[in-house]
């Protein structure tokens, strides 16, 4: 029982740590990358499909994405569908490709994209301490009901902890990465 609860603990820490890292890689940092883009649906002859599913995505340089369309009718609905977004792009169609200019941030904008990924930061560390919570009572519960020692109801909370602390840490480390990339001019 105590191993299915650690089991548990440790997928739910996980994807806490995924959508933290999911979050900041839509931060975009002045650096052209094509999970900017990731959010964004085109319609496709009435169907809303990801962008990567219509069209070639690169970023041949920092401040550039090109978005090649498999086909030369996509060009505006890929166009409006950015736009749409609300990412801040301008797009700008050249009849083949469509390229988007990536400006650097100022410094004023990379401290408010800085206080946003500290944001997302807590919120994964919050959800991750949430996980603990729900473990610990769970296995407390399950002591009563499953008639385990006491000894070892303390040792899966040890190992608990120990992938809590783990899992903030790579949270930590996530934020400390972000937070370089945003700063760099």
């Amino acid at each position: 029982m105590t191993k299915e609860i650690v089991q548990s603990a440790t997928e739910r820490m996980t994807k806490a740590t995924e959508v933290c890292r999911a979050e900041l890689s839509k931060i975009h940092a002045g650096r052209a990358t094509t999970a900017l883009l990731d959010s964004v649906r085109v319609d496709n002859y009435g169907t809303p499909s990801p962008l990567s599913h219509v069209s070639a995505i690169a970023a041949p340089d920092p401040h550039l994405l090109i978005v090649t369309p498999w086909e030369k009718t996509m060009l505006k609905p890929i166009e409006k569908a950015i736009m749409a977004a609300n990412l801040g792009f301008n797009p700008v169609s050249d009849g083949t490709v469509v390229r988007i200019p990536i400006a650097p941030p100022t410094e004023e904008r990379r401290k408010e994209l800085v206080k946003l990924t500290k944001k997302f930061g807590e919120e994964a560390k919050i959800a991750i301490r949430n996980v603990r919570r729900d473990a610990i009572e769970h296995l407390k519960k399950s002591e009563k009901t499953e008639h385990f020692s006491e000894d070892e109801r303390k040792h899966t909370e040890t190992e608990i902890q120990k992938l809590t602390d783990a899992n903030i840490k790579h949270v930590d480390e996530l934020l400390a990465q972000k937070e370089k990339e945003i700063m760099e001019v």
